[in-house]
């Protein structure tokens, strides 16, 4: 072979050779990683900044959090980012549940992102006003039912974990109980504690402390299984409506194609640091559960949720904000 054929063989060769060493992602990372959340202060960020601290040293390199506001912006930068593992995304339900609500997003939550791991999970807690005298979900059901149109809950922003867990609710034991809408959940959790409304699906990290207090009555979780924040406390799903779930999730994402290797170093790294003791504990005491679990695992949940949750919204008539 003449020596100009050589090199003609030789240098697409050295260049695939260092295309697959990337793609393995032996050498990630080689940077700082950036990773996108909605709005300061919330708990996406929370989530965002415990775990990004935990994964960094792990990782070699910094990870550095980037707040946008909330909405589809953060999804619409990771979307178009080179799929090299440099800029991920923590983000929760909304992300995956809007474009169900909504025209317009500019992204497919399923075909526009790699997934990376599920992070954090937290559940939905009926709780009434005491002034109600259910003290247990099919007793609530059987009031509703007695009692169509008259019952009321309270819930902030539109196709939110506390809306749509109403909706679900209504839809599954085919009762009315009429929304009434807050501009912040702050205050549909005053106006429950004032009974002002005689119910809510409220997030656990606010409503837990006035069970605790006894100001609030609280009957059951929302997610499958019973919870650890909640202990002994029944799922609605074994009260009575079976297969119920709902769930306040945050998970990781990168964009789509990005290296099999280099999800999976990453996956690694999360997973382990969720599985910390110290990590477990700082978490439970800010009212969310660590998760974890393979890539495929959170696949499975965005399209059962989004099946589950489709129906309802479209029963409903539900338009995001």
């Amino acid at each position: 072979m003449p020596p100009q054929r050589i090199v003609a063989w030789t240098v697409p060769a050295a260049i695939i050779a260092l295309g697959m060493g990337a793609a393995s992602g032996q050498d990630y990372p080689v940077k700082p990683i950036r990773l996108l959340s909605p709005g300061p202060g919330g708990g996406a960020d929370f989530v965002a900044r415990f775990v990004a601290q935990g994964i960094s040293a792990p990782l070699g390199q910094q990870v550095i959090v980037d707040n946008r506001p909330a909405g589809v912006i953060p999804g619409q930068v990771v979307s178009k980012a080179p799929p090299d593992g440099y800029t991920l995304l923590l983000n929760g339900n909304s992300f995956w549940i809007a474009p169900l609500m909504r025209e317009g997003i500019p992204y497919d939550p399923v075909k526009d992102f790699s997934p990376i791991a599920l992070a954090v999970s937290s559940p939905n807690i009926l709780v009434v006003h005491t002034s109600v005298p259910a003290k247990s979900v099919k007793a609530l059901i059987a009031l509703a039912r007695a009692r169509p149109g008259v019952l009321n809950y309270g819930s902030a922003s539109a196709g939110g974990s506390v809306h749509l867990a109403a909706e679900l609710f209504k839809f599954m034991a085919g009762v009315d109980i009429v929304r009434i809408s807050y501009k912040t959940s702050g205050t549909s959790v005053t106006s429950l504690l004032a009974g002002e409304v005689d119910l809510m699906f409220g997030n656990a990290p606010p409503v837990i402390p006035h069970v605790k207090s006894g100001r609030l009555r609280a009957l059951a979780v929302t997610t499958l299984k019973p919870s650890v924040l909640m202990p002994g406390l029944p799922t609605i799903a074994d009260s009575g409506l079976p297969g119920f779930e709902v769930s306040s999730s945050y998970a990781f994402f990168a964009p789509a194609r990005t290296p099999a290797a280099i999800i999976g170093r990453l996956n690694q790294e999360i997973v382990r640091f969720l599985a910390r003791a110290d990590a477990k504990k700082k978490f439970l005491a800010t009212g969310v559960e660590p998760v974890g679990g393979a890539p495929e695992q959170l696949v499975a949940t965005i399209k059962s949720e989004m099946t589950r949750m489709g129906k309802v919204i479209r029963a409903a008539g539900i338009r995001g904000n």
